[in-house]
């Protein structure tokens, strides 16, 4: 039992294990009760399943609080509450995603819930990638810092390109090298269809494949803004990890609750690019003017929950009567 105490990433391995152990559980609880039948959710059981999934989120960084320190603990929530507010402002991408491959509600869930399991896969690698890069060479936080502050800035002022799903160039890469059938099949990836010119059956794919596919490059995307922002919180990559995935398993639930107002939060985009520039600068702060190489985690935590807070707030209050055509 000796292995379970070992110090893995520096966090014992049954830490990891437990982390583990919880998204697996989540997962099978959509994947056998959740998503038996295919259903469309309607936004009041949207709301409860992502209090439900936040609940477990909030629960597990009181346990890293505990287990590793108050430090440790504001963090994690910081990560976690940047990942979810970056992940409802691309809720509106996914919406895109869908309707282009004409998928339905009812079959939407099923596309979220395969998708999210490849991002756990996924952002592990990256971060996993990132955690070796920046134990090697730790002058690339303040490549990152300085791409988050970019990055900020062009949200700030430039905007940001509409995602052009039809173009993707992996759409089209797949689109001539494998069948794929111009209609769904229920709730297949894949069908055995007649070929056009032998008549033999051979293996198609179908739109709601091709819609999965879409949105992990979609998120591989996100990432590149996501990932960057976490390590310029913390280097630790159990909590790099741990926020970003607890902030990812949610989005499946909140999309159905959000994607029909998503149009709600216009300005939560300036708040993400506030949120971006700040915590790109205060790793040149904390190095250059305070002399320490550690940000106030607690301040770092209250700017970003206000910003965000503050984005949420006022796009609500600004698109109040949007709904019914009034004019702001």
């Amino acid at each position: 039992m000796e292995f379970l105490f070992a110090d893995w990433l520096g966090t014992p391995a049954w830490f990891w294990l437990a982390f583990i152990a919880i998204v697996v559980a989540l997962t099978a609880f959509d994947l056998g009760i959740l998503n038996r039948e295919n259903k469309e959710m309607g936004i009041g059981e949207s709301l409860k399943l992502s209090a439900f999934y936040i609940g477990i989120a909030l629960a597990f960084g009181a346990w890293v609080w505990s287990a590793k320190g108050g430090e440790a603990g504001l963090q994690y929530y910081t990560g976690f509450f940047i990942e979810k507010a970056l992940s409802i402002d691309n809720i509106f991408v996914i919406s895109l995603i869908f309707t282009t491959f004409a998928i339905p509600p009812r079959y939407q869930y099923r596309a979220l819930l395969w998708g999210i399991v490849a991002v756990i896969v996924l952002r592990g690698i990256m971060i996993a990638g990132g955690a070796a890069l920046v134990s090697e060479y730790g002058w690339l936080l303040y490549v990152f810092a300085a791409f988050l502050i970019f990055t900020g800035v062009k949200m700030l002022f430039v905007g940001e390109k509409p995602m052009d799903v039809a173009g993707n160039p992996v759409v089209r890469w797949l689109s001539r090298h494998i069948p794929i059938t111009s209609d769904l099949h229920g709730e297949r990836f894949f069908v055995r269809i007649a070929d056009g010119k032998t008549g033999r059956q051979v293996l198609a794919a179908t739109p709601l494949f091709l819609a999965l596919v879409v949105i992990n490059l979609a998120d591989l995307v996100f990432a590149v803004d996501s990932v960057p922002a976490i390590f310029a919180i913390t280097t630790d990559t159990f909590i790099v990890y741990t926020s970003n995935i607890m902030a990812i398993l949610g989005l499946r639930a909140l999309y159905f609750a959000l994607s029909a107002m998503v149009h709600r939060f216009h300005y939560l985009k300036y708040a993400l690019a506030l949120v971006l520039v700040f915590i790109g600068s205060k790793i040149f702060i904390a190095d250059f003017i305070l002399g320490s190489d550690k940000f106030p985690p607690l301040v770092s935590l209250g700017v970003t929950v206000a910003l965000i807070a503050g984005g949420v707030i006022w796009s609500l209050i600004r698109t109040r009567n949007e709904d019914a055509g009034m004019p702001q």
